[in-house]
This record gives structure tokens, C-alpha cells and sequence, in this order.
């Protein structure tokens, strides 16, 4: 059943199916392309992009800065930026030059062979992030996947710790939820477990730090893998004291926390690291960093560096199970420098978080104006609304909070009308080139699916 929206269900069928099928009518050359992907698997490049909320994925031809043009015609006003990935606008000019000029002028797509860009990458995330130490991947996936093992390999112990419905992108380790006996369970819909969960994996609430203490007291967690903020089931902020208790419990029993940043890069330049002052022994990232072309990265604190490069049984140059031949390569370093240099700056930063501040104060307006028990939540350039009030604050209240029919209306709503949001959920993100009449376009239509929905 879906959670209380405080909305008429019948009301809301009727008006979601009115959009399904206006969607479909104005749409025909993206209808027509999903249905000829006979040999796509789900009919679309990965199976995630039918995670959509009218029936088929809208098919683009075209994307700068924050606009999306589909194959019919229709120019989008875009909030979801590929999930973060596009967090720097689409296609920004200095990650375009880069790139080209690397492809180009300099040649060399993959050359398993180090670049200055490289060096000024990691030397850049060191001053933004605090720690000094860093290794690329193509994915935060893998950044994780190579953090964990690492981090197994010093500390001899099997179990990896982490919040329920966290998001690590597709680590094995990660999907693990607490049940309703207050246990660890596989998370629903885990595909393909190479093992139970449970043997790999240890899970705390978030916000729960009698929860964690309980579960490190077992003395088997290698480290806490953990966004500073849930994002991917919908923002879930820490409370006062929760992320220094964390650093804490870890310390006393002596497991090694990785900040999972990917997502919550968005609260500054340095993520929320830098923003809240956290101190991990390791930082995961990908996705935005190099402005839309495939990156992870993870960072390594000074002493966890030492202890592994002194450990000369471990194969780290060869087929220790950490490193992949395309990591690195000299086009995601190249994007990542000028990304970072020249897109995602400070000032850029302040921009953003400015922008996302104001379509946060004009959604909480709206939805106070139709009297809906609704929440909104901000994480610096990050803005999302919940259909619960007030804001879940850990991630199983988060999923209980969900509401797949509301959700898909919304979303259907706003893309007839040329704004786009992360499918996933509510998300909302700004990019540099985000501007205050965006904000006012997005509100002056969610204003409008309100007043129908509540008429």
C-alpha cells in the first residue's frame, strides 16, 4: 500500500493516466526508437533506464548546460543531471576542450601509462578532501569495491558495515537492510547474491549510533561504508553529533570509515567532508568529478597509505583483485582536471548551493500553500521533497515514506511540461548554469500539479 500523501487516490489515477497518455501522444519518435532496441536487454542501454514514470524512456538527441532536446523536439529543463553525474552541466566547454585535446592533438585513449593530469587530479582532491593519497577507478562502484578489499586485507576482518538502504552503487556488500526483527536481511529485489548478504555484511540504521555500536561491538567490521547523508532513497541529513559519534565508535573499535561522497559531493566543493569537517581514513567518489565522462576515485589517509604500502604479501601491481586496465586512463583525467579547475569551482559551489536554497524555500511555500504533509530537504546544491513531515530521519522511515503512484504523476507532469527530475526519486540538482527563472519555471509548474491534484 502507498504511504498517506494526504491526496485523493482516485483523483490522482485519473489525472496520472490523463498524463501516461499525453506523454505517449507527443512522444512518438521516442516510442518508436524504445520499441525498435530489440537487441538492447530491457530495450535500453542499461536496465535502470526503465525506471520511468510514463511507460517509456524519453529518447535525447541533444544536451548543454542544463537543457535536454529529445528526438521529438521537446527541449527540457533539467533537474536530474544524470544523476549527479552531470552535476557540472551538460557538456561543460573546458571538459569538451580537454577532451578533445586529448583525443586529438595529443592522442592516447588508454595507454596504461601515468599523465601530469592525473598528478594534478589527486593533488586537487587532496586539497578539496583532506586526504593526501589517490587512486582512479572508472566507476564509485569500483572505487568501493577496491576500498573494501584494501581495508579487509589490513585489518583481517571479513565484515563490512553500512547504513540500511544505502546507496554504493552495485556493491555486493552494500544491499543489506535491517529487517523487521531489527536483523540484517538481503535488501528486496538483490540480484544474483554471490553469497548471503549477512556473511559479508553488517547493517546500522542511520542516525542510530546505538545501533552501530551494537553491531561493531562484534569485533569482525574491516570498516563503515557510508554517505555522510542518505541520498539515494531520498535525503536523509544526519543529526546534531550523529557523524562525530560515528567517527568515534569506529576509532574505539578500531574499524576504518570510508566516506562515500559520490552523492553528497553536492554540499560543496569538498563534499561534505570538507563542509562538516569529517576526518574518514577513506573517500570514495565518482560520477561528477570529471564532468559526465566515466570516473571513480578513492583517497587514502596518511597512515592507512603506510600501513598498506608496507605490506609487501599484498599484490597490489599485478592480480591482487584492486586496479582495472582502463582506470586512469588519460581521457577521464584530462575531463576530471578541467572539470575541477574550471567548472566545479568554488564560486561555481556557491552559485549552486544559493540556487538550491531558493527551490527550497519556494517548494516549502507551495506545499504549505495546498496544506500537504510533505517535508523538503536540502543538501547544498541537492534539494528533495518527501511525501512525509516531518523528514524521515533514517532510511527505513525513508522507504516507508515512498509513494510510486505520486511519484510517477509528478514526474509524468513535469516532463509534458519540459521539466525533468531524477527518476529514482524527487531530486532536484543545480548545476552552474542553474539560473533563478529555472527555479521559478519548475515552481510555477508544480504549483500547478498541486492545484489539480487538490482541486
Amino acid at each position: 500500500m502507498p504511504t498517506d500523501s494526504g491526496v485523493d487516490r482516485a483523483r490522482l489515477a485519473t489525472l496520472a493516466a490523463r498524463e501516461r497518455a499525453t506523454f505517449a501522444e507527443r512522444r512518438p519518435r521516442s516510442a518508436a526508437a524504445h520499441q525498435r532496441a530489440d537487441h538492447l536487454f530491457g530495450r535500453v542501454p542499461m536496465t535502470w533506464m526503465n525506471k520511468t514514470a510514463a511507460g517509456f524512456p524519453i529518447t535525447f538527441e541533444t544536451a548543454r548546460g542544463n537543457r535536454i532536446t529529445d528526438v521529438d523536439g521537446h527541449e527540457y529543463l533539467d533537474f536530474c543531471l544524470g544523476d549527479t553525474g552531470a552535476m557540472a552541466g551538460h557538456s561543460p566547454a573546458p571538459v569538451v576542450q580537454a577532451v578533445t585535446r586529448r583525443l586529438n592533438d595529443l592522442g592516447g585513449a588508454t595507454t596504461m601509462l601515468p599523465t601530469e593530469d592525473a598528478a594534478a587530479v589527486g593533488a586537487e582532491l587532496a586539497r578539496r578532501f583532506g586526504l593526501p593519497y589517490w587512486s582512479f577507478a572508472l566507476t564509485a562502484t569500483d572505487a568501493n569495491r577496491w576500498a573494501i578489499r584494501l581495508l579487509r586485507a589490513v585489518t583481517g576482518r571479513p565484515k563490512i558495515l553500512v547504513n540500511s538502504y544505502c546507496y554504493h552503487g552495485s556493491v555486493d556488500e552494500s544491499l543489506i537492510v535491517v529487517g523487521p526483527d531489527g536483523r540484517g536481511q538481503s535488501r528486496e529485489g538483490n540480484v544474483g547474491a554471490p553469497t548471503d548478504v549477512t556473511v559479508t555484511s553488517r547493517v546500522a540504521e542511520f542516525n542510530d549510533l546505538v545501533g552501530l555500536e551494537r553491531e561493531l561491538a562484534h569485533g569482525d567490521v574491516a570498516a563503515v561504508l557510508m554517505e555522510p547523508a542518505l541520498t539515494n532513497i531520498g535525503i536523509v541529513l544526519p543529526e546534531p553529533g550523529y557523524l562525530a559519534g560515528v567517527r568515534e565508535l569506529t576509532r574505539a573499535y578500531g574499524t576504518y570509515l570510508i566516506n562515500d561522497e559520490t552523492h553528497t559531493f553536492s554540499a560543496g566543493p569538498g563534499g561534505a567532508t570538507a563542509a562538516w569537517g569529517l576526518e574518514p581514513d577513506v573517500l570514495t567518489i565518482g560520477k561528477a568529478i570529471a564532468g559526465g565522462i566515466p570516473i571513480g576515485a578513492y583517497g587514502l589517509s596518511e597512515a592507512l597509505a603506510a600501513t598498506l604500502l608496507a605490506r609487501t604479501d599484498l599484490d597490489l601491481v599485478d592480480m591482487g583483485g584492486v586496479g582495472g586496465t582502463l582506470a586512469g586512463n588519460p581521457v577521464s583525467t584530462a575531463a576530471a582536471r578541467a572539470c575541477l579547475e574550471q567548472v566545479l569551482t568554488e564560486p561555481a559551489f556557491e552559485h549552486m548551493i544559493a540556487t538550491a536554497t531558493g527551490f527550497a524555500t519556494g517548494l516549502r511555500k507551495i506545499i504549505a500553500t495546498y496544506g500537504l504533509p510533505w517535508s523538503v530537504s536540502q543538501l547544498g546544491a541537492r534539494v528533495e521533497y518527501r511525501f512525509a513531515d516531518p523528514a524521515p530521519r533514517t532510511g527505513t522511515e525513508s522507504a516507508a515514506a515512498a509513494d510510486a503512484e505520486l511519484e510517477d504523476f509528478l514526474h509524468t507532469y513535469l516532463a509534458n511540461r519540459g521539466v525533468l527530475l531524477t527518476p529514482f526519486h524527487n531530486m532536484a540538482l543545480m548545476a552552474p548554469q542553474t539560473t533563478a527563472a529555472d527555479v521559478e519555471r519548475h515552481h510555477a509548474v508544480f504549483a500547478d500539479a498541486l492545484a489539480e491534484l487538490t482541486a
